[in-house]
């Protein structure tokens, strides 16, 4: 239920080319191209039960759920504002049967998230505490930097969702791919996707998909490139951005 206490911003931002709609705070986070490629990469059946571990405003949940209409999303974050604006994101797009939030810690997930899910998707923190100066505004601290909570934390709270043979999907900062795959201990099948800028540069951001338990190799795919020389997207990507296609990792 969304407090009553918390007010939902009128104005709305967009996703995958005006098929999602997204009200966020308006002086916090923003979401980014990163949310998208998440949901893209999210390869799931029907009757699948995915989780968005650290759902913010429900922008990676609602074009997952867009693309799979059969699947169930549920979202977990701890944050307030972002479930209230979660929850309003969910009814305005005519997805609140399916998608569904919940209030919660990864230090501390409550026991409804507990091995029943086949599928975690999470776009946890890029910056180690610690590492960089945060910013003074407590929501966008809390999306841009880690806390108490490590990467490693996040890993394990997914792990705890997952059932046997579960998939967790992330993306991270490329420059933290040996953090995350230290993280992934108990996890194979991991398939890591470069993301580049641009085709000349390095990647700034990588996808890895992972099976809990599996015994197959690491597997670092073909880069992906998001824009052209002219700053324009690539063909692939404006599939991905604007017309909703997913993203196959392998």
């Amino acid at each position: 239920m969304i407090p009553a206490t918390i007010a939902i911003d009128a104005a709305t931002d967009t996703l995958l080319g005006g098929r999602v709609k997204v009200a966020q705070p308006a002086d916090g986070y923003r979401v980014a191209v990163d949310a998208v490629l998440l949901a893209a990469a999210i390869d799931a059946g029907a009757g699948e039960r995915v989780l968005d571990l650290g759902c913010g405003v429900g922008s990676v949940s609602l074009c997952l759920a867009w693309r799979r209409p059969e699947v169930r999303v549920v979202g977990l974050d701890r944050d307030p504002v972002f479930l209230a604006h979660a929850t309003a994101n969910a009814k305005a797009n005519g997805m609140d049967a399916r998608v569904t939030f919940l209030e919660g810690d990864v230090l501390d997930a409550p026991n409804a998230i507990r091995a029943g899910f086949d599928q975690v998707m999470l776009n946890p923190p890029y910056l180690k505490a610690g590492s960089a100066t945060v910013s003074a505004h407590p929501l966008k601290a809390a999306a841009t930097a880690e806390g108490a909570a490590t990467l490693g934390d996040w890993v394990a709270c997914a792990r705890a969702a997952l059932k046997p043979d579960g998939i967790v999907t992330m993306i991270h900062r490329a420059d933290r791919l040996g953090d995350c795959l230290a993280a992934l201990h108990g996890f194979g099948g991991i398939v890591v996707l470069p993301i580049h800028p641009k085709a000349d540069r390095p990647a700034k951001r990588i996808l890895i998909r992972a099976r809990l338990g599996s015994g197959e190799p690491l597997a670092i795919l073909p880069g992906f490139t998001l824009h052209q020389a002219d700053g324009r997207f690539t063909a692939a990507a404006d599939a991905i951005l604007r017309d909703g296609l997913p993203l196959a990792l392998g």
